[in-house]
């Protein structure tokens, strides 16, 4: 009908038209504030029940702006918050449900263009799987990472929550000190300030392209934010004109390059789950195997925690994203398009490194190959994930006498009594905590230590799961074995006394067990009950996919484009 899609609701001259109008006029918006003007929505996860996207009220206005000078409409509108720390069983769980939100709202109202606006885990992959299966001119702003925590004279951030914990419950601390780092920990609003998930998607969005260059880094409390958060709206109205859409950026080439970044940042294991599922929203297929080889030829350059020593309040004074993916150069695909309409080489043209001992030179990394990597063997066929930056080099190769547990409950029944058979050597191993048996692969694969192993001065074992962890975590642990045991993958033949032997050198994770045994006890595993019976915790039982598949549901992978007919009218 017109040049925009929204024409086909506020340009025509039949009764829909002149209802449309009328409705919009009812927010006090006269014709000239709407006529022949792009519509901007602005997908707000804004939450007083996520602390990490509280102040998103702020940065939406700050769009807003942005939106207005370019000559668009932009209109918020509120999509679900999904806050990692105190939603449960876990935020995971909702992440398809959240990108559904974001989709169904694009698809159904007249938006030419879309700002997402994010900060928590899932509240950033999610917006990016539902705007590339609608796939209309789309661009991420992220919340930022809060200000750096302080602490009798150090800095903290909340992966010392875990380190922080252990002390307590080994008696080296007291309850006066664990609650004097609890009130400065989080002492701003962000997500989290350490390279745990929130931080790492933040650089995935940037490596992809679908945010402006040098926004991963900036603190939410930064002025900064809401300046970059007003050129997005800017930028919005620029890729609505020049009909740029997410089809376009989000390439077999941007994958590459988020997944080197990944590498280099040392980021969180979960990434891996939340790119494949956004590659499968526009058929770009990222096998577990890519992972591990690019994590072979891409050093390790970000010293950031839990991996290294600063946070992300340093690495955005370093120069952020953009200087170390100059410092990357050439293992880049420099061609690759960006929400900027420009190429990532001409983003990063002008970026420099300032603080070498935060972003590391490619040629004096901090380690040679020590990105994530993918393990196979009798225990994980289809793989399973191994930090390599969080983890004790000494445990990389090993092999010990499995501890099982059956779920998450029987673990913390179990953990601390004092007659558990553990010890140093030992490897720990947690069943029923995949995307099934969660239900929602929940952060519990950071299976805590035994108290009287701590107690002993033990800060680490081989610990396995079909769970994830919180990117904030760390040690020698195995996650998203799949098949998971919950479907009756061979980690439900695990039992306590098995030997298991990780080869991280040759990446292979086995249960040193006679296969016929292993067949065995699979054919006599019986299922548990399903947790959810109705609502949609039965549609996600139903229907979501392996770890190795991004954890989406089958009906959801893929795209299509957006209907522009507005003749029905409710």
């Amino acid at each position: 009908m017109g040049r925009y899609r929204s024409e086909n609701w506020f340009a025509r001259d039949d009764v829909n038209g002149f209802m449309h109008r009328a409705w919009i006029r009812s927010e006090g918006f006269t014709e000239e504030v709407f006529k022949g003007r792009p519509v901007i929505g602005i997908a707000n996860s804004w939450s007083e029940l996520n602390n990490c996207n509280s102040h998103l009220r702020t940065v939406a206005e700050a769009v807003k702006r942005g939106v207005w000078q370019a000559g668009g409409f932009p209109l918020e509108f509120p999509v679900i918050s999904l806050g990692e720390a105190l939603m449960k069983p876990t935020a995971m769980l909702y992440r398809n449900l959240m990108a559904m939100d974001v989709e169904e709202n694009i698809r159904g109202y007249p938006l030419d263009g879309v700002v997402m606006l994010g900060g928590c885990d899932k509240t950033v992959p999610a917006p990016l799987m539902g705007a590339a299966s609608a796939n209309i001119p789309s661009l991420m702003v992220t919340g930022g990472p809060m200000l750096n925590g302080h602490w009798a004279g150090k800095e903290v951030g909340v992966s010392d929550c875990w380190r922080i914990h252990d002390e307590l419950r080994a008696g080296r601390m007291t309850e006066e000190e664990v609650a004097e780092v609890e009130s400065c920990l989080s002492r701003s609003s962000g997500h989290c300030q350490v390279m745990g998930t929130a931080s790492t998607m933040a650089c995935m969005t940037e490596a992809l392209g679908m945010t402006l260059p040098g926004a991963a880094a900036i603190p939410a409390a930064d002025s900064r934010r809401n300046q970059i958060a007003e050129a997005a709206g800017r930028q919005i109205v620029q890729l609505v004109n020049d009909d740029i859409k997410p089809s376009d950026i989000l390439t077999r080439k941007a994958f590459e390059n988020a997944i080197r970044v990944l590498h280099a940042v040392s980021g969180s294991t979960n990434a891996v789950i939340h790119l494949i599922a956004i590659a499968g929203r526009v058929g770009v297929d990222l096998p577990l195997s890519l992972f591990d080889d690019l994590s072979e030829s891409t050093p390790w350059l970000v010293n950031l925690k839990p991996a290294g020593q600063f946070m992300m309040e340093d690495f955005f004074y370093a120069g952020g994203l953009p200087a170390l993916m100059k410092e990357l150069g050439d293992l880049l695909h420099l061609d690759a398009l960006t929400v900027s309409t420009k190429t990532l080489q001409e983003n990063i043209a002008g970026a420099r490194n300032v603080n070498q001992n935060v972003i590391a030179p490619r040629g004096e990394p901090l380690g040679e190959s020590q990105g994530l990597v993918v393990l196979r063997g009798n225990l994980c066929p289809n793989g399973a994930i191994l930090k390599r930056a969080a983890a004790t080099p000494e445990l990389l190769q090993h092999e010990g006498v499995a501890v099982v547990f059956e779920n998450f409950e029987e673990l913390h029944e179990r953990i601390d009594d004092p007659d558990l058979e553990i010890d140093e050597h030992s490897v720990m191993v947690m069943k029923n905590g995949g995307p099934k048996g969660g239900p929602g692969m929940p952060e519990w694969g950071h299976l805590p230590l035994p108290k009287k192993l701590l107690k002993r001065g033990v800060d680490d074992l081989v610990r396995i799961s079909d769970a994830r962890m919180s990117g904030t975590s760390y040690g020698t642990v195995i996650l998203h074995v799949s098949p998971e045991s919950a479907i009756g993958g061979p980690l439900a033949a695990a039992r306590t006394g098995d030997r298991i032997r990780l080869d991280t050198a040759n990446r292979t994770l086995d249960l040193l067990v006679e296969e016929r045994e292993i067949e065995r006890r699979v054919e006599e595993w019986k299922p548990r009950a399903p947790r959810y019976e109705r609502g949609y915790g039965q549609l996600f039982l139903r229907h979501v996919l392996q770890a190795e598949e991004g954890c989406d549901f089958d009906f959801l992978k893929g795209s299509s484009e957006v209907e522009t007919s507005a003749q029905t009218y409710g």
